[in-house]
């Protein structure tokens, strides 16, 4: 029986660290062929060498996803290559924080440009070709944050949620022509989009350890995508403490009114030291 990956061909953006990398080891690891797509060209060299050391397939590509012609260029080579492509990721992402007052129209940009239409370009450049084959997957990824009120990221909160009302879109109209459409809304993530955020003049490992939430493993993360879409799910929320939280704001969104509040404190007490 043919296991959902094996022999798959898969684009993962931001694939150099985090979720991309952890995705990009665990399809390798599944029999998927996999193009590790990032603007860190030696970062995704670099996981691309150990899946190839490990025996699977991999090749880097060298991408920045606010330039569409640079991701269909990544699409237009892998097919290439391939003759199709099963999956594509867009994962890519920047995280932006800081309270709406103190962020200009810079820290929005980067946002958008990266966080949606980085999301946008790899839409536009897999999903027609998806719809001739008649079969294929596109993942976004999103955020809890922009399933929930998130004070002290406007601007990430914002993309994240509009990446998620597009892939809705996407997954229905892709449906007649058999390909399918996934949005994945993690909480926190050991990844390095704490240490590169842009915006919030503090340390961001800091805030979230006096949050006190739960931080995921990046592997653990990967392998909860992967579970999602071997169930053909529309919508991956995870861990357990990000669904209870999306449950919240979906049937008593007053509940989350404290947590908010503590959220903003916490930024703010860091802020003013």
């Amino acid at each position: 029986m043919s296991l959902p990956f094996e022999k798959k061909i898969a684009i993962v953006t931001g694939g150099a660290s985090g979720i991309g990398k952890a995705l990009s080891l665990e399809l390798a690891l599944r029999g998927a062929a996999v193009l590790v797509a990032d603007i860190n060209i030696s970062g995704a060299q670099e996981v691309a060498r150990a899946i190839m050391a490990a025996g699977g397939a991999a090749e880097a590509v060298c991408v920045d996803v606010r330039h569409a012609e640079q991701v269909q260029a990544v699409v237009n080579a892998a097919v290439a290559r391939h003759q199709r492509l099963d999956f594509i990721f867009n994962n890519a992402g920047i995280g932006v924080g800081g309270e709406l007052h103190e962020l200009s129209l810079e820290h929005w940009r980067a946002a958008i440009e990266i966080n949606l239409m980085g999301v946008v370009h790899g839409v536009i450049a897999a999903y027609p070709l998806m719809v001739r084959q008649g079969a294929g997957h596109i993942v976004n990824t999103a955020s809890l944050a922009g399933l929930i009120a998130s004070p002290g990221l406007g601007p990430y909160a914002t993309t994240k949620g509009a990446v998620v009302s597009l892939t809705h879109a996407l997954r229905a109209e892709g449906k007649a022509f058999g390909v399918r459409a996934s949005v994945v809304c993690p909480g926190f993530v050991d990844t390095a989009i704490y240490e590169n955020a842009i915006g919030t003049g503090i340390d961001n490992k800091e805030l979230l350890d006096k949050l006190a939430l739960p931080i995921m493993p990046a592997h653990k993360a990967a392998l909860a995508i992967l579970r999602g879409l071997e169930r053909n799910q529309g919508m991956i929320v995870f861990p357990p403490h990000a669904r209870f939280l999306w449950r919240l704001t979906r049937f008593t969104p007053w509940m989350l009114a404290p947590f908010q509040q503590r959220m903003i404190r916490q930024l703010r007490g860091l802020k003013d030291r």
